[in-house]
């Protein structure tokens, strides 16, 4: 089968496409799942420069997320699962075959295809999570999005909206606002023209957002935490932007605003059955038409480099997939 392994830890120069073995059949637990498309994160690119949280040992197998058909079942496992179409949510999915724990294994809800379910399942767990879980987000409250035209940003954006909040993106440059401006946003803020704090007072009416779902920090975060309220919720998703902002704590606590971490593998690990009750959540406002989906573009394996580009360079506007050939994504 092909694969896209990470050689050393680096740059997208260490990527190759080899064709390898494929996987053994699938031990207790677990399923073979063919795949037909798999989905690009930003965490891909952390994990290749070796400074991932659960960072695997290189060589090793690109890919975190998936979709496609199960193919075999091991022992424990109900042959059923047979045939069935899938999200995975597991390591290895840059290749044309994995093997992964059964845990780790959503229905696909009928009528989703397989690259919009490849994509799926981390950037909305992300947002959904996000929000509900440690931004308590609650209807008619203000909600900012930075990033909110990259992949988890503009899944932000329409979750937000399925949870009643009034939501504010926040993005670099007209075309990409336009896209948050379709998938539901109420404001929009271009940061590379706009006086971010400025904006914020002008549409919180003197106010700031009460949550703000943050994937990007570096030079964004300051003007941001200045600017919510007694009592906002900042949850944090990562650093796009590069670098890692230091929170002043005596603003959290003049202000008694909370700052919260939210990484979706470690809820996944640590609480899956919680995260298989949010997938239910969001496979219903996609079936209710809420959330849309948008896979902005689609590289075969061989050319994944360019692909993590897109998202190493902030041009991925939606989520960005990887078909395998196996099957129609």
């Amino acid at each position: 089968m092909l694969a896209v392994i990470a050689r050393a830890a680096g740059g997208l120069e260490n990527l190759a496409l080899e064709d390898r073995a494929e996987p053994a059949a699938p031990g207790s637990g677990e399923v073979l799942v063919e795949l037909a498309a798999a989905g690009c994160n930003f965490a891909d690119l952390v994990a290749l420069k070796g400074f991932y949280q659960d960072q695997q040992e290189f060589p090793y197998v690109m890919g975190m997320e998936g979709a496609g058909t199960v193919v075999a079942a091991g022992e424990d496992v109900a042959s059923s699962i047979i045939g069935s179409r899938a999200i995975v949510i597991s390591k290895g999915t840059f290749a044309q075959r994995v093997v992964a724990p059964v845990d780790r294994i959503v229905p696909l809800p009928k009528g989703m295809d397989f690259a919009t379910a490849a994509g799926f399942a981390i950037a909305y767990g992300t947002a959904h999570g996000a929000l509900s879980w440690e931004g308590r987000l609650q209807p008619g409250e203000r909600l900012l999005v930075l990033g909110a035209a990259g992949g988890v940003g503009l899944t932000a954006v329409e979750v937000g909206k399925a949870m009643g909040a009034e939501v504010i993106a926040c993005a670099g440059g007209a075309e990409k606002l336009a896209i948050a401006k379709r998938h539901g946003a109420d404001h929009l803020i271009d940061y590379r023209s706009e006086e971010l704090r400025s904006r914020l007072t002008e549409i919180c009416n003197g106010s700031g957002p009460d949550v703000v779902f943050d994937p990007v920090g570096g030079d964004t975060f300051d003007p941001v935490l200045r600017q919510t309220p007694w009592g906002g919720r900042i949850v944090i998703i990562g650093f796009a932007g590069g670098a890692i902002p230091r929170i002043p704590a005596n603003l959290l606590l003049v202000k008694n605003v909370s700052a919260h971490g939210f990484n979706f593998g470690s809820w996944l690990r640590n609480r899956p059955a919680r995260v298989r009750e949010s997938m239910k959540t969001l496979f219903g406002w996609w079936r209710e038409e809420k959330i849309k989906p948008f896979v902005s573009a689609r590289y075969d394996l061989a050319d994944a480099a360019r692909a993590l580009a897109e998202l190493r360079d902030r041009k991925a506007t939606g989520k960005v997939v990887l078909t395998t050939g196996k099957a129609d994504a």
